[in-house]
C-alpha cells in the first residue's frame, strides 16, 4: 500500500528530512491515490473496472507520485478518512488480522451498520474486493 520514495527517506539526503508515501484513500466522494505529505492526489476513473487496466492505473500512479514535488501542493492536515470503509480495514490489518480476515469482519460490521442502506453495502463490497486485490497484487 505503502510506497515510500526513497530519495526521500536516505539520511544522506539534507533535503528530504521525512518520508512521504503513496496511499490508498478510498471514500464516497474520492478514490485513487493520495500522497501522506501533501494534497496530492491520482483520482481513480470512474468507468475504470477491469483489473488488467486497474493494476496499469497503479503503475502509472506510482510513476506520477514519484516525480511530484510536495512543495508545490497545499500539505495535508490529516490522514486517513473516518467514512472510508478501507480505513477500517487497514485499522485491523495494523492490529494484526490477516487481510482478508479483516476484510470479512469489516464487512460483517458494515453489514449491521447500514443494513437499511444498499448502497453502502454495495460501496463497502467494492472498497473490499478492491482492497483484496492490490494486496494480491503486491501494491499494499
Amino acid at each position: 500500500m505503502q510506497d515510500v520514495d526513497q530519495s526521500r527517506t536516505d539520511p544522506k539526503n539534507p533535503a528530504g528530512k521525512t518520508a512521504r508515501a503513496l496511499i490508498w484513500t478510498s471514500s464516497r466522494s474520492f478514490q485513487g491515490w493520495t500522497c501522506s505529505l501533501c494534497e496530492w492526489n491520482y483520482p481513480l476513473p470512474t468507468l475504470l473496472t477491469d483489473a488488467d487496466a486497474r493494476t496499469a492505473y497503479d503503475r502509472l500512479a506510482a510513476a506520477k507520485f514519484r516525480d511530484h514535488d510536495c512543495a508545490s501542493q497545499l500539505s495535508r492536515i490529516g490522514v486517513g478518512d473516518a467514512d472510508s470503509f478501507t480505513a477500517r480495514i487497514r485499522k485491523l490489518v495494523a492490529k494484526g488480522f490477516k487481510p482478508k480476515d479483516a476484510v470479512d469482519l469489516t464487512l460483517q460490521e458494515v453489514a449491521l451498520e447500514y443494513r437499511h442502506d444498499p448502497k453502502a453495502l454495495a460501496q463497502a463490497r467494492t472498497e473490499a474486493d478492491d482492497f483484496l486485490r492490490r494486496v494480491k497484487a503486491g501494491l499494499i
